[in-house]
């Protein structure tokens, strides 16, 4: 999957469905989330993220790709949704592996909310 592959499918799950998250997140998918418990796995990282909304706007800014190994893609990237009212800004990671030809699952996944992050002046 070349790089602007990668952020289509990326994209794709910040405006996806239900159907859609069960589709492509893996059943033996790791994630950690901004809200309790945080860390999800399995059909439960399933369950989470397929409750959250179907963003009308997604832009991400910093975006990496690296492919450590056949078959798998790590990127990490800062992302800003909008539904409506909702706003949500976050530093993102995820991993994909790819189970057969053109068929890629979402493995791990991590948000960090930024609105929560305060730096000190000295940029830490």
């Amino acid at each position: 999957m070349d790089d602007e592959r990668v952020w289509r499918f990326e994209e794709s799950l910040w405006r996806a469905s239900d159907v859609r998250y069960r589709e492509r997140v893996d059943p033996d998918c790791i994630m950690s989330l901004s809200r309790a418990p945080h860390i999800f796995a399995g059909r439960t990282a399933v369950d989470a993220v397929s409750q959250t909304p179907e963003w009308d706007e997604v832009a991400f800014a910093g975006r990496e790709v690296r492919r450590p190994e056949e078959g798998l893609i790590v990127i990490g990237y800062r992302v800003a949704a909008a539904k409506g009212e909702a706003r949500f800004e976050a530093a993102c990671t995820s991993v994909y592996r790819r189970r057969g030809h053109d068929d890629w699952t979402v493995v791990q996944h991590a948000q960090f909310p930024l609105e929560f992050q305060q730096e000190t002046p000295d940029g830490r």
